[in-house]
This record gives structure tokens, sequence and C-alpha cells, in this order.
């Protein structure tokens, strides 16, 4: 409520959200690294600040009507595998392909010089500590990547799981 009266002189809207994935898919951070495809279907809604209530029993009520019309969209996504109202595809642009080709290209050079250096003057010893250390942090990486995967998390809210402890 108080952060809602704070920013009424300043935003004119709230963006309300909502996104599901295809196939009930389960997108995890290794499997984005790994490359692995997920496909998304994002629900954008504007809500304008004049049709959000300013008292707070209102403005509870108001958004405890949002989260029940969110519940709606998401079980006609599950029954449908769409979202209601019009479907956009934004064309492919390129130019977050040539943000990423200059941000890679300015991060890896100092990384790649690092490794060129170590090849031609390095020691064996040298490369074999090098080779360890890539190793010990990819598993490192995946290994606190892993530990962050949903099927480790909690099942609140879960329908499925609950009937299944019932």
């Amino acid at each position: 409520m108080f952060l809602t009266l704070s920013v009424f002189p300043v935003v004119t809207a709230v963006y309300d959200s909502t996104i599901n994935f295809r196939n009930n898919e389960n997108p995890t951070l290794l499997g984005v690294l790994s490359g692995k495809k997920y496909h998304a279907d994002l629900y954008v809604r504007r809500i304008p600040m004049d049709t959000i209530p300013e008292v707070e029993a209102e403005c509870s009520a108001w958004l405890h009507k949002l989260y029940q019309e969110k519940d709606a969209f998401q079980e006609q996504y599950c029954k449908t595998g769409r979202f209601p109202g019009p479907t956009a595809h934004p064309p492919r642009r390129i130019w977050p392909l040539l943000n990423w080709l200059f941000w890679a290209s300015v991060l890896l050079y100092p990384l790649f010089r690092l490794l060129v250096t170590l090849i031609s003057a390095g020691s064996s010893v040298t490369l074999l500590s090098f080779a360890a250390l890539c190793v010990a942090v990819s598993v490192g990486v995946r290994w606190m990547i892993a530990v962050t995967e949903i099927d480790k998390g909690s099942t609140y809210g879960d329908r499925a799981g609950q009937q299944k402890q019932d």
C-alpha cells in the first residue's frame, strides 16, 4: 500500500506479466548455458494507476482479484496452450546480435591473450595447472547451478503434489 501511494504521482501504469513455457518445460540455468532451446509465451498487460484503488482494503481486494484472473489465465493456458487475447510476434532484429558480439569480443579478448601467452611461453606444469583450474571452475559452477534447479525447490501451491500427499 505504501509503495502504491508513494508512486502514484510519478508512475502512470503498472505492467502485469505472466510467462509460461511450452510443453511443460522446466528451464534451468544449466540447460540455457548448455544451449538448450526453451519456448516461452509471455502475457503482458498495462494497468493504469488510476484503476488501482488507493484505500488499503480496496487495494487488497483488487490485488486478490488480479491474482484470481492470473490463475484463470494459467488454467486457460494449460488447456489451450495460449493466453487470451491477440498474439504478437515481434520481428527479429540485428541489434541484439551485434551487441552480444561486441561485448563478447571485448570481454573475451584478455582471456584469449592470456591463453595464447600461456601456450607459447608456459611450461608444462603451468599448462596443467591452468587446465586443472579450468576443470575445477567448470565442475564448481555446474554443481552450484544444479543446486538451484526447480525440482529441488518447494512444492508450495502444487496441486498435483498436494494430491499425492493426501
